[in-house]
């Protein structure tokens, strides 16, 4: 799919439905968003978007966080 959009082209209709699909499928595998914009030649947010759009539950970023320490006893 992602080789017959266009960069920059609008995506409408059917396709927008096939490609928010498709990255809904990939993104529920463990993609991740940038390697899907990556992917699509489209950007982080325009994927961001798609699968908002597609009603995916968007996973926390990755790497440490800065929450309270759990105890270790």
């Amino acid at each position: 799919m992602a080789e017959t959009l266009k960069k920059g082209s609008r995506v409408t209709g059917a396709a927008r439905d096939k490609l928010a699909a498709d990255l809904k499928k990939k993104y529920d595998s463990g993609a991740s968003i940038r390697a899907l914009a990556e992917e699509t030649g489209r950007s982080y947010g325009f994927v961001h978007r798609m699968l908002s759009e597609s009603g995916v539950t968007l996973r926390g970023r990755g790497g440490a966080t800065r929450g309270k320490k759990a105890s270790a006893s």
